[in-house]
């Protein structure tokens, strides 16, 4: 998580408890959004249900279970975030500024 994770308010502040949705394998950094049955899915731009909005990101590898997101207050290093495969330049800046909206800013790191 060190790689991910360059700054956070007190972990009570940034982090919730999330339910990821069945047949979902979430790994670490990977950008989430929550569908209307409130599961945890990995980000869908072209989504309708809820999943289109990123507000969070997986602070550990996770399989339809319980598990933490950072969800405000928090840097992040962008080499260690974790997009799905078909997203596009124009999908990832608005996906940003969602979470960046959330108090997460993601920043390059060298």
């Amino acid at each position: 998580m060190g790689d991910l994770l360059k700054y956070e308010a007190s972990s009570l502040y940034s982090r919730d408890q999330i339910t990821v949705a069945k047949g979902q394998n979430l790994k670490l950094g990977t950008v989430v959004g929550c569908d209307k049955d409130n599961m945890i899915k990995i980000i869908n731009p072209t989504a309708t249900d809820g999943t289109q909005t990123a507000i969070g990101v997986i602070i550990s590898d996770v399989n339809a279970n319980k598990g933490v997101i950072i969800a405000r207050g928090a840097m992040l290093a962008d080499h260690a975030v974790v997009w799905p495969a078909n997203i596009t330049e124009e999908q990832k800046v608005a996906a940003i500024k969602q979470l960046e909206a959330r108090g997460i800013i993601i920043r390059k790191t060298v």
